[in-house]
């Protein structure tokens, strides 16, 4: 018999401890590891993601028909919750919001919603973010496509709220390309940018 055998029959009550021990650190691994995957969850609803603020901040804007109506200068927005390029922009636009919510509309247009086809067709655009600039009258003055920092979106609305030129009227930063829907065969109508193809 070799001594650990031996060992175990002369001394249940040493491997019942042992067996114990193992026993209650196995579940203190197991609370901790729970404790560790609570916190994780906890933290991670607290985190608002990019496309949740993207959806957030498309709520609370103002609509398309109230800005082109009120009088006020608006700063008309296209983008996407899946688009990347508007979910980097999206802190510091909520930020500009604020700052010139009282002077100017913000409105914004889901391009994955087909409601807004005439307009994405109107302003012709092929990537996002894409931006219009609109006069207090609903007219568009000025367009500009991508990320672009801050200070080039305040200084375009600066100057939109003035009435003066835009200095950053047609500022191309980084876009996520988009592609216009394409319309059933039974229309007519055709887009120059589609090369033959029908669009809604």
């Amino acid at each position: 018999m070799n001594p650990q055998t031996q060992e175990s029959i002369t001394n249940p009550g040493q491997n019942k401890l042992t067996s114990s021990t193992a026993l209650k650190v196995r579940n203190l691994l197991i609370v901790l590891a729970a404790i560790a995957l609570t916190i994780s969850i906890f933290l991670g609803w607290q985190t608002e993601t990019p496309s949740t603020t993207l959806t957030e901040m498309a709520k609370a804007s103002t609509p398309l028909e109230v800005a082109v109506s009120n009088g006020k200068p608006t700063l008309l927005e296209f983008y996407a919750n899946w688009c990347t390029s508007c979910q980097a922009m999206a802190k510091d636009l909520k930020e500009i919001k604020q700052k010139y919510s009282d002077r100017v509309n913000f409105a914004m247009l889901n391009v994955d919603n087909n409601k807004w086809l005439p307009e994405i067709l109107k302003y012709r655009v092929d990537g996002i973010p894409h931006f219009v600039f609109l006069s207090d009258k609903g007219d568009a003055i000025a367009q500009t496509i991508g990320e672009a920092p801050r200070q080039i979106i305040e200084d375009n609305l600066d100057a939109l709220i003035s009435g003066k030129s835009l200095p950053y009227a047609q500022a191309t930063g980084q876009v996520s390309s988009f592609n216009v829907p394409v319309k059933p065969a039974s229309s007519s109508s055709t887009d120059p940018r589609s090369h033959g193809s029908q669009v809604q």
